[in-house]
């Protein structure tokens, strides 16, 4: 049996389920097959060891649990060490780093637009797509997931986010006011998207923003776990934040709350074997806890830091139960989705990932050993079914060595020497971007969509200006003392027109009167703000342990009114030539709404 018929082979599966079954879903006569929907969760700096499936007593996750005892569960399944790289990988089954993914804010968590994700392919297909979530991937179209393939997005798009209670979001590119927690609120938005297509095939990516700081969740499952005694402790020589940890673990317990919510409503509809789920975690634990004994955690490209659970689950298609122990990876996601929905790929760029269908059905696959390379920030690990060669070139027995504790890389040379070639091979061959390197500019006005976000995230500040927070995602700029401050952004604006310009700032009851003055090329807008708006920083009164983002404030829309931009690259200026007060604005990013 050739590997790539799966798809086609489920498709004659499901024809001859449905022939037995009492009622059938008949047109002229001919039975409809409907391809599978999918449905596929990550959790956001979640550890492998932080499910009780995998032996962590310290919490409870029977949800989770459920999609391994009721399908298949990979026990040596690889990520990245951060969120961006992940993201882009299991989207498109490429390594990120071939991508021009290479940071995780200020424009180099984008996916080149060369690049084709699942999306696109199911939605050319005939699914109906959403994502509901962190998106990290890039904000302004043609990088948003409205141009990447998803039909219907809600969320945020930096990498991470200040608030968790009905916080400032988007709808489609509009901003919009969150409803509770973050977690719950996007569970709702997908359990709406499951029920409103119930009839027809669905790819529902629900990537969760926790647990991922700011360390914060409801009142009740914090309650549960604020005082709990942890049995299961990190025992390397750093120190755990047992605080941090049980925020953590609360989060994650949310979190399988939110799974069983969406398994549920499934289930009401009668769709459980029908859908395809998958959960997964886009990289190692976001703290030092325990996590099985593997050295690392996110931001290395050891094991404890790029090891992820991934469980998928199709009643009545995929064994219960089954346990596959043949390394995967992110980029195996997308072939193998692809290929159990039957869908053609037409993707002219060599994939990284694999189809993973034989290990999933096959009692005994023919299955050629692989590597896998673990990347970020210079530094490469090749992982493969028995070793792992670590970034300083340190060899590892992992089937008898979880922890690496044994360099074995002088008495197995030979098996460090060829992995060594795979490395530099591959590195050889990727030129991977660098904040140096990367020429891409922010883009505005695509033609095809109405708004364009440029936040104080992507821009860069002059003269007195300061960031709120070295960690640029959700910031805002302070300190504006003078009309010789500034701030710039590299903008192409991809067609030109005439755009509505908002701006949420805050300012100083002392400081109302000043101009602000927006320019791009030989455009230009010039305006007043006379409306003082100045609320306290927030987020701490919601904080479980104490942050290293930036705060947060409630940010005021302002109308500039309109500006014609051209067609081309210039630098997008804002600046402040008059200021009544001794000060400015604090400004957190500016919206674009094309009017023509």
């Amino acid at each position: 049996m050739k590997r790539n018929n799966y798809g086609h082979l489920f498709l004659i599966v499901i024809l001859l389920f449905l022939s037995c079954k009492e009622e059938k879903i008949q047109k002229d006569t001919k039975t409809e097959i409907r391809k599978p929907n999918i449905v596929l969760i990550m959790a956001d700096d979640q550890g492998w060891g932080d499910l009780s499936i995998n032996g962590n007593t310290n919490l409870s996750t029977p949800n989770i649990d459920g999609l391994a005892t009721g399908g298949v569960s990979f026990e040596n399944f690889f990520v990245q060490p951060v969120c961006s790289p992940t993201r882009a990988e299991l989207l498109t089954g490429r390594y990120a780093a071939r991508m021009g993914v290479y940071r995780t804010s200020a424009g180099g968590e984008r996916m080149n637009l060369n690049e084709i994700t699942i999306a696109e392919i199911l939605d050319k297909a005939g699914y109906q797509t959403a994502a509901y979530g962190k998106w990290h991937n890039g904000m302004q179209p043609p990088y948003h997931p409205n141009a990447r393939g998803f039909d219907d997005y809600y969320g945020f798009t930096s990498g991470h986010w200040g608030n968790y209670f009905s916080p400032m979001l988007e709808h489609n590119g509009k901003i919009v006011k969150g409803n509770g927690f973050l977690v719950d609120d996007l569970t709702d938005h997908g359990l709406t998207f499951i029920e409103k297509n119930r009839e027809q095939p669905f790819f529902l990516y629900l990537p969760l923003n926790t647990p991922h700081s700011p360390m914060q969740v409801p009142d009740t499952y914090w309650d549960s776990l604020k005082d709990r005694k942890l049995e299961m402790k990190y025992l390397g020589e750093e120190l755990e934040n047992q605080n941090f940890t049980r925020a953590t673990l609360a989060m994650v317990e949310n979190i399988d709350h939110n799974v069983g919510r969406v398994l549920n409503k499934l289930n009401e509809l009668e769709l459980e074997e029908n859908t395809i789920i998958i959960y997964l975690s886009d990289n190692g634990p976001n703290g030092w806890r325990w996590n099985g004994g593997m050295r690392g955690r996110k931001g290395s490209t050891d094991e404890g830091g790029v090891r992820s659970p991934m469980y998928m689950k199709w009643k009545g298609f995929i064994p219960a139960g089954k346990k596959i122990s043949q390394i995967a990876g992110a980029i195996d996601l997308l072939p193998t989705l692809t290929n159990l929905a039957g869908v053609d790929t037409p993707i002219k760029k060599p994939l990284d990932g694999k189809n993973l269908s034989p290990l999933i059905f096959e009692k005994d696959p023919s299955w050629n050993d692989r590597s896998i390379i673990n990347y970020w920030s210079g530094k490469t690990s090749i992982r493969t079914q028995q070793y792992r060669l670590d970034h300083e070139g340190k060899l590892y027995d992992m089937e008898k060595d979880h922890g690496q504790t044994k360099d074995i890389s002088v008495s197995f040379s030979l098996v460090a020497d060829s992995l060594r070639s795979i490395k530099e091979q591959w590195v050889s061959e990727l030129s991977p971007l660098t904040s140096e390197t990367d020429n891409r500019p922010f883009t505005l006005g695509h033609p095809d969509y109405e708004y364009t976000q440029i936040p104080a995230r992507d821009g860069i500040p002059h003269g007195n200006i300061e960031r709120s927070n070295r960690h640029p995602n959700d910031t805002f700029f302070s300190n504006w003392k003078s009309a010789n401050d500034s701030i710039s952004w590299d903008v192409e604006v991809l067609q030109g027109g005439e755009f509505e310009v908002e701006l949420y700032y805050t300012m100083k009851p002392e400081n109302t009167g000043v101009a602000v003055q927006l320019s791009h090329g030989t455009s230009k807008l010039i305006t007043r703000i006379t409306d003082a708006h100045d609320p306290p920083l927030t987020g701490m009164e919601n904080d479980r342990d104490p942050r290293i983002e930036s705060y947060v404030k409630d940010f005021k829309p302002k109308i500039l009114g309109n500006i014609k931009l051209r067609k081309g690259r210039n630098l997008l200026t804002l600046k402040i030539p008059h200021m009544d007060g001794n000060g400015g604005i604090d400004l957190r990013l500016l919206m674009f709404r094309r009017i023509k």
